[in-house]
């Protein structure tokens, strides 16, 4: 007889609980517990499915006997795909690539299906939201010959992965994980009991056949993946399409990745054969600065290992409210209160009856703490209305006293600079910098009062 129990699921964050509550104890939201009757049919083999069976039982091993290097990595040939990666796809790994609805996931996993057939390397491509038809003319689009990658449009788990296991291709592709699903549990595709059950068959396949497999997520309003959160876990990469229809790039993110560096990022920009690699992000999201203007300064930021410049702008203006408003765009609203504060305190700048605004050029997203400088900078420029030196460029952290604290690899951040053509950096007076670029010319500064009277003089 069949086991059947019920749960109550958060639609928000995935959070489970036995009984239904008005509010999700996990993050808080109102009216977003359902309940979903669970179902798993008793000639089920717990655990392992028809294809994982196939494959017999695995037996453990020495780990001086597992041979491991970096030839198998597969490389894609899409440069900036396989740096997010770590070096490429791992032969038997999970990725998981969230965004939200056409922002470019199926886009970029199809120039990706399509190089790895190029090289000779199997790729199976399945969707259950498109049909065939409708994939060849997305491969009939993009500037890569999609024409030789296999197809299967099937929303059944285990018939996926029964065609894979024949089929046995190099790196397979499922679009998406909400729309598969296994009969041997109620409830319709994509709720959280089939969406954590299948992630979890996928998984087990991907490690048993030693099979790359990328699954597409969609995104809710909040831009988490959605479903549980333990699909983020089961997986061993999560990449994130960043971006808005408004701009013609995509920064796709790594926050998770078991085997490379999290938060690396890659830089895409989207044109009407698919999507380009970009190459020298700096200089993307400095081509439109405009030299000649007040709040607007130039910050050299990390993400993951590689050194990026972006452009902070500020804007302060006499408020018209009650309450001034503050506003950030790419930036935390919160630590942008706290840099106001320093400043209004340490360096005697009132901002208290000024409306500010805060917004980070080209639709990047910045949580490091060594663009305070920049940010500070851009505020002050503003408030004076004075402009800031188009050849200079600001990093450090800002301590609640004013005090400018050192950051992590400066001189990487300081190369970056002076390649892109900065003369002049701004960094912490105590920073140790024995191997900044000759080109660039070093202003120590101690505390926002000192930045306060460079940017009067």
């Amino acid at each position: 007889m069949a086991r059947t129990t019920t749960t109550f699921f958060c639609t928000e964050c995935g959070n489970e609980t036995p009984r239904w509550q008005g509010q999700c104890p996990a993050c808080r939201a109102w009216n977003t517990l359902a309940e979903e009757p669970s179902q798993r049919s008793p000639r089920e083999k717990k655990g392992r499915t028809a294809a994982s069976q196939a494959t017999g039982d695995l037996s453990p091993v020495r780990l001086r006997d597992v041979a491991t290097t970096d030839a198998d990595r597969i490389r894609t040939g899409i440069e900036e795909f396989d740096f997010v990666l770590g070096g490429g796809i791992v032969a038997g790994s999970l990725t998981l690539v969230g965004g939200e609805p056409g922002i470019g996931k199926s886009t970029i996993l199809l120039q990706v299906a399509a190089r790895l057939q190029a090289r000779n390397l199997d790729a199976l491509y399945v969707s259950g939201e498109e049909s065939a038809a409708q994939v060849r003319m997305r491969a009939d689009r993009i500037s890569e010959d999609a024409a030789s990658v296999s197809f299967l449009a099937e929303t059944d788990i285990d018939a996926i992965l029964t065609h894979a296991a024949k089929l046995r291709p190099a790196v397979l592709f499922v679009d998406s994980i909400q729309t598969v699903h296994t009969g041997d549990l109620d409830g319709a595709p994509g709720n959280v009991s089939q969406v954590r059950e299948c992630a979890a068959r996928i998984q087990r396949f991907a490690k048993e056949n030693a099979i790359a497999v990328f699954v597409v997520g969609h995104v809710t309003k909040d831009g988490s993946v959605a479903g549980p959160r333990t699909l983020e876990h089961i997986v061993d990469t999560v990449l994130y399409f960043e971006g808005t229809s408004t701009l013609d790039h995509r920064i796709l993110r790594a926050t998770r990745n078991r085997f490379g560096s999290v938060d690396e990022i890659g830089v895409f920009r989207m044109r009407s054969d698919g999507l380009e690699a970009v190459t020298n992000p700096s200089e993307l999201f400095l081509s439109e600065r405009s030299e000649a203007s007040s709040g607007s300064a130039v910050a050299p930021t990390l993400e993951g290992s590689r050194p990026l410049l972006v452009e902070v702008q500020a804007l302060c203006t006499k408020t018209s409210y009650g309450a001034p408003q503050r506003v950030a765009t790419g930036f935390d609203r919160q630590r942008l209160a706290l840099l106001l504060a320093v400043l209004e305190k340490r360096a005697g700048v009132p901002f208290g009856q000024l409306d500010v605004f805060l917004n980070i050029a080209g639709g990047v997203r910045v949580t490091e703490t060594a663009v305070d400088l920049a940010v500070a900078a851009a505020l002050l420029s503003s408030a004076l209305d004075r402009d800031v030196p188009a050849e200079a460029t600001f990093v450090g952290e800002l301590g609640l006293g004013g005090e400018l604290r050192g950051v992590s690899q400066l001189e990487r951040r300081l190369a970056e600079a002076a390649r892109m053509g900065f003369t002049r950096a701004f960094v912490p007076e105590r920073a140790r910098t024995p191997g900044a670029p000759d080109s660039l010319r070093l202003v120590p500064i101690a505390n926002v009062k000192a930045l306060f009277q460079e940017l009067r003089a």
